[in-house]
């Protein structure tokens, strides 16, 4: 079978700018690619964890004419401020040092890291509402359900 992989994943985003800054100044991540193309005005933003070479995140800003008309443009920065664009899962070694190093940064969290079935997670927001849960796996036992 040929192999196909992930290369990039999306979030909408209200500010290109802002969201950035977030990403960079407070999670720590390096910017992947930042390419304006004159033709459009458009500018293709990723970005990913540092020294990765796996998938990055496309920061999108939400569309407008001609892609959507004023009001659906509008509609859909509105779900996204609520979180309603999807989620974002995060992974760590240590979920709790991870937490107090973000939150050190300027990361506001929604939660203080949890024990789950699976392990350890909490969650946070861009400044865009978009979700983002960071997760410390922990071994699994089928038998313990």
């Amino acid at each position: 079978m040929t192999r196909i992989s992930i290369a990039n994943a999306q979030f909408w985003v209200h500010d290109q700018d802002e969201a950035l800054a977030f990403y960079t100044q407070k999670v720590g991540w390096e910017v992947r690619a930042d390419v304006t193309m004159d033709a459009w005005s458009f500018r293709w933003l990723c970005i990913g964890p540092p020294g990765g070479d796996g998938p990055a995140l496309v920061l999108m800003p939400v569309p407008g004419p001609p892609m959507l008309d004023e009001a659906s443009s509008a509609q859909l920065a509105e779900l996204v401020a609520k979180g309603a664009g999807g989620t974002l899962f995060l992974e760590t070694d240590d979920c709790k040092a991870a937490y107090d190093e973000l939150a050190a940064r300027g990361v506001t969290f929604n939660d203080p890291p949890t024990g789950r079935p699976y392990g350890i997670d909490t969650s946070f927001r861009d400044p865009s509402g978009n979700n983002i849960r960071l997760t410390q796996v922990l071994d699994f036992d089928p038998d313990r359900g």
